[in-house]
This record gives C-alpha cells, structure tokens and sequence, in this order.
C-alpha cells in the first residue's frame, strides 16, 4: 500500500501568494488569446485629477475620542490600462468594456493606538494599518456592477486575507455623479487576530480578557458622489458605513457595532 508522505505546514498567506501569482500569469497568457483580443485601446485622453481629502473616521475600538479626522492627497486616473482610485491602484489584466480583471495594491487595515485607548487598553501593543495587494474583476451589467476581489497583506501585519464582494452602481445628473454601493467583506482569522485578538502576554500585563477570534463577515454600504463646478474643478463626497460582526465585537478592544468613514475632497482636473 502507498503511504503518502506528510505535507508541509503552509501558511495561508503563502498559499494565497501563490495563488495570485499563478493567477497573474495565467490570465497575463490568456490575454493574448482569441478571446480577449477585443480589450479597449489606451485612453490618451485620459484626465488625471488629484486634490485633498479630509476624512472623519469613526472607529470600532474602544477609544477615548472614536473618530479621528485625518487629512490626506486623492488622486483619480483611468486610460483603460492603468487606473488610480484614491488610495487604490491598480493594473487592467483585461478590459473589454463588460469585464475588467485587475491586479490592484491599496492601503488596508485598521490602526489602533493605545495612547488613545480607555482604562486598561493603553498597555496593549500597537496594531498597524498595512498594505494589500490582490486580483479585482468587475462585470458590468445592464443594472449595475458586480465586483469581486481577493487581496494579502503583502506588509505581514496581519499576515491576513480579506475578499469583498460588491454590487455598484452609477446615477448621473447634470454635472453630479452618484456611486452607491452595497457588498460584504471578508476577513480571515489571521487578519482578525492581529486587529482584534488579545494575546496572554498582553492580557498578563494589562489585565484585559484574553481573546483569539475567528474569521468574519462584515457588511457594509457605501455612497460616492462627485459634482463638477467647471472643466478643471470637482467636489468629491464619500460616506461608508460597515457592521462589526461578534467575531470583532466581542473583543475586549472593541465598542461599537459600527464603523464608519466620512470625506470631504476637491479636485483639480489636468
């Protein structure tokens, strides 16, 4: 009888990346295939818009102040080949018009400082926003957009993975443009145990629960609206709103059912 040698112990991380990079090379080969020869051609008209944007960030954890204003760059760009979305950016693998297949980098991740936590969280250690970077294919449809992504912490914060699966849409009116949004994500027990787990060294030294989650489900809805005031000045206006599941809920870091993001941005067309 064959006796099947044991398998390695292999991260999820490390499966995922490897993964997307076999991902990548397949969909790169396929691209050249009949099938998706008909991509769009560059946009050399393409207009690069880059402003500010300041943003109220209403966070989940345990904080003496929960919302947190923060002012940061914005930039949009897209020629059919290469797009920026914010603090997204990203590479068309195919774009026929009805279907966009990207590999995409993002910053991601929460950020919990204990300076700015109550009672006994101020001894727990300093969780970290990160990077991530991931596959993204979208369909367009007669009644709106499916989008799916799959993305890795490439900065091993977390070590995490997350997947979002989104339906959008676009409403136009005049010189303003609505994109509502409603979608679920997903995180991993990698993603939040880093984020929401309370080591027994960390409860040891401060007292606080231990705690070790599993992954989540998070849903969520959002809502983006530009205006154009003339040919070379935009408005831009973003509200997202996500539900914390009892995996992160009943951390003792943790509480508030919700999160939430509020922007205000202007841009300059070029």
């Amino acid at each position: 009888m064959l006796k099947l040698a044991a398998l390695p112990n292999i991260s999820t991380r490390t499966m995922f990346s490897a993964f997307t990079a076999t991902a990548l090379f397949s969909v790169a080969s396929m691209s050249n295939a009949a099938l998706f020869n008909d991509n769009l051609p560059t946009d050399k008209d393409a207009e690069l818009s880059v402003g500010v944007n300041v943003m109220a960030v209403k966070s989940a954890y345990d904080l003496e102040d929960s919302t947190e204003v923060r002012v940061l760059p914005g930039a949009f760009y897209d020629n059919n080949k290469v797009y920026v979305r914010g603090a997204q950016a990203g590479a068309y693998l195919i774009n026929d018009g009805v279907n966009q297949l990207s590999a995409y980098a993002k910053l991601a991740g929460s950020e919990f400082e204990p300076d700015d936590a109550n009672g006994a969280l101020q001894g727990l250690d300093e969780r970290k926003s990160s990077a991530e970077a991931g596959l993204s294919y979208q369909r367009r449809t007669a009644i709106g957009g499916i989008r799916a992504q799959i993305g890795a912490d490439v900065l091993d914060r977390s070590g995490g993975n997350t997947a979002r699966l989104t339906y959008l849409s676009r409403i136009t009116k005049g010189k303003l443009t609505v994109y509502p949004s409603i979608g679920f994500e997903y995180h991993d027990a990698d993603y939040n145990e880093y984020y929401y787990g309370v080591s027994e060294k960390e409860a040891a030294k401060t007292g606080v629960d231990t705690y070790k989650s599993n992954s989540s489900l998070n849903p969520y809805i959002n809502i983006s609206a530009n205006y154009d005031f003339n040919e070379r000045w935009a408005g831009f206006a973003n509200q997202s709103v996500s539900y914390v599941p009892n995996e992160q809920y009943d951390s003792p870091m943790v509480d508030s059912r919700t999160e939430a993001a509020t922007t205000l941005g202007l841009l300059y067309k070029f």
